[in-house]
């Protein structure tokens, strides 16, 4: 049995696209070949409560492009030809060979690799949550959940932000604006429930 390659996910299926199995995709990565260019991927559905994690499935991309004035890729998988098919894969991840990542230039790095970092606050070094997930929309934003909160908090990836990225030591420093971090779970107002 052939050796699957280490995968990475690099979109999400978020939607059918008309009726010919076309699928609309959310990127995770800041690459548009990877959703223009034809060629093997990979899809894997979402991951239930219960049970291993479902296997990923090779598939071939047909093509792709960009939705004008969208964060959104609209992509054409074989197989996949009617809205049925295309409405199936709502949800599903899709995913590369992370042995294809482009280089990048000192200093750059994969947004992907955020995910799991510790987050500190940079003026006093002190560790106040994690990174749970991103959203690439426009401006990338970083869900964070807070040490002792329920609700996560997302933060605006933007370097007066976020100044600070250190992958090798795991862990990312931010200098919040006023306000940012109590817009995690606030506590209701005087005389509300």
């Amino acid at each position: 049995m052939e050796q699957q390659p280490e995968l990475l996910v690099v979109g999400k299926i978020v939607a059918a696209q008309g009726l010919r199995g076309e699928l609309r995709v959310n990127p995770l990565s800041d690459f548009p070949e990877r959703f223009t260019q034809a060629g093997p991927r990979w899809l894997r559905a979402p991951a239930q409560k219960r049970g291993p994690a479902p296997e990923p499935r090779e598939i071939q991309l047909l093509s792709g492009r960009r939705l004008p004035g969208k964060e959104l890729f609209v992509i054409r998988i074989e197989g996949i030809d009617d809205r049925s098919s295309a409405e199936a894969c709502v949800g599903q991840e899709l995913l590369v060979p992370s042995d294809q990542r482009p280089k990048l230039s000192k200093g750059e790095f994969h947004l992907l690799d955020l995910m799991g970092l510790e987050v500190r606050l940079l003026e006093t070094g002190t560790p106040i949550g994690q990174v749970q997930d991103l959203l690439h929309a426009g401006n990338d934003l970083l869900e964070v959940q807070l040490s002792g909160k329920k609700q996560p908090l997302w933060i605006p990836f933007v370097e007066s932000i976020v100044p600070r990225v250190e992958l090798e030591e795991g862990w990312i420093g931010i200098t919040p604006p006023p306000g940012l971090l109590e817009l995690a779970d606030p506590s209701p107002r005087d005389g509300q429930s």
